[in-house]
């Protein structure tokens, strides 16, 4: 039995609307555990006072150097002891997950007893990183827990300066829009920078992400530095016999407004006959009109991925999208993979050395320019790199043949 709950008003005033409510889950928890009694005391004053007061520390396992987020609690009282002692030590483990997050209903009830018999209980499908979160450990049962966790075969996430653990999207194991082997992708670029991610040695972290289309359900363009994004470069397989159902089932209002007038290039019209005529040429890859009409539309045949760099959230200077180094590379065979592994660990070589510390290889190439970084990589420059159209039209045309012709070269020789 649980020591006596805290008054927590604050925080019962969460469950008090019509959606469901992390405190409810905890509350749950803390009928048999004292550490997430203890928690929900801490997390009320933070309420009150409008303060956290958790603080890091050294917590780890033998042979990693990262991997555990140290959680010790501030909250003290005059003898400097914790106020809310059960839970004045909540680590957290990060465990890497399996490539698209597959489990079976055994190993996530295995991962349940582990966790009740070493730590809280709370267990977090997936962090921002991918990770397993297991939160709310004592720094004596850290080193157990993940002895157990190891023995079924799964080992530890990065965290600090470090590889963190990559994402994939679940991809061609269930997706139909899905345009290479995600899982195969995110496991080449870790598997290659492991010490990277177990050791951390790096200015700042750095993240790869692999989305089998441009849906991105990894938001790899936002997080990753190094982003995997499924694409293709022939035409969008069309059904027009499923154009027309579509026409039938919806009416040609439906399709007009929510199909066609939507695409971002205007790539799309309606024939007189319910049949859908595409300008491949103008298409963007966008994903919309195949989101919308599934069955009657599809991605083409020739497919690969297209690499982009530096997506970050907000740290020295604001949010940054990822930027595109590779336009299209096939992602198929032996060759093709070893290719992705060698360009991964190229990036990382050149942002462990050339990054100022805690910054996000983002931020360096802002810093230090797109054309000395893809130079650093023995990149091409291309012209799917633009970031924008120039504002200023005035642009010089002595030579543009001549180059358009080299560029088309080149693209064949591909």
């Amino acid at each position: 039995m649980a020591k006596p709950m805290h008054d927590t008003p604050m925080l019962d005033q969460l469950e008090s609307g019509v959606w469901p409510s992390f405190v409810t889950g905890l509350k749950r928890l803390a009928k048999d555990n004292d550490m997430m009694v203890d928690l929900l005391g801490q997390l009320e004053t933070s309420y009150e006072t409008k303060k956290g007061y958790w603080k890091g520390g050294t917590v780890g396992v033998i042979g990693y150097g990262g991997g555990v987020i140290p959680r010790f609690t501030e909250l003290k009282d005059a003898n400097n002891k914790p106020l809310f002692p059960a839970a004045a030590e909540f680590h957290t483990l990060r465990i890497m997950p399996p490539p698209g997050m597959h489990y079976d209903t055994k190993t996530i009830r295995d991962f349940c007893d582990i966790w009740e018999e070493y730590g809280s209980g709370l267990i977090a499908f997936h962090g921002q990183s991918g990770d397993i979160m297991f939160q709310g450990c004592t720094t004596e049962n850290v080193q157990p827990a993940f002895d157990a966790i190891n023995k079924m075969g799964f080992d530890m996430g990065g965290a600090g300066p470090a590889v963190r653990t990559g994402m994939s999207c679940v991809g061609a194991a269930r997706c139909e829009q899905s345009c290479f082997d995600e899982a195969r992708a995110m496991r080449t670029c870790v598997n290659a920078n492991l010490d990277d991610m177990h050791r951390p040695a790096l200015p700042y972290k750095l993240k790869f992400k692999a989305s089998g289309c441009a849906n991105d359900c990894m938001n790899s363009i936002q997080r990753a530095d190094v982003s995997m994004i499924g694409t293709w470069r022939d035409d969008m397989k069309v059904d027009q016999a499923e154009v027309k159902n579509y026409v039938t089932n919806k009416g040609r209002k439906y399709i007009i407004d929510n199909v066609i007038t939507r695409c971002p290039t205007q790539a799309l019209s309606l024939n007189d006959d319910d049949t859908l005529a595409v300008d491949n040429p103008n298409c963007v890859r966008c994903m919309h009109c195949i989101n919308v009409m599934t069955k009657a539309l599809s991605p083409g045949d020739d497919r690969g991925v297209s690499i982009l760099v530096g997506g970050k959230r907000t740290l020295k200077i604001g949010d940054l999208m990822g930027t595109v180094i590779v336009p299209f590379h096939k992602l198929e065979s032996d060759d093709d993979f070893e290719w992705l592994e060698e360009l991964g660990t190229e990036i990382l070589e050149f942002f462990a050395e050339n990054a100022l510390e805690h910054e996000r290889t983002g931020e360096m190439i802002e810093r230090i320019g797109l054309t000395n970084f893809l130079e650093g990589l023995n990149i091409e420059i291309d012209p799917n790199m633009i970031n924008q159209p120039r504002t200023n039209p005035y642009v010089r045309t002595d030579d543009w043949e001549g180059e358009a012709a080299k560029w088309n070269e080149r693209q064949a020789a591909q």
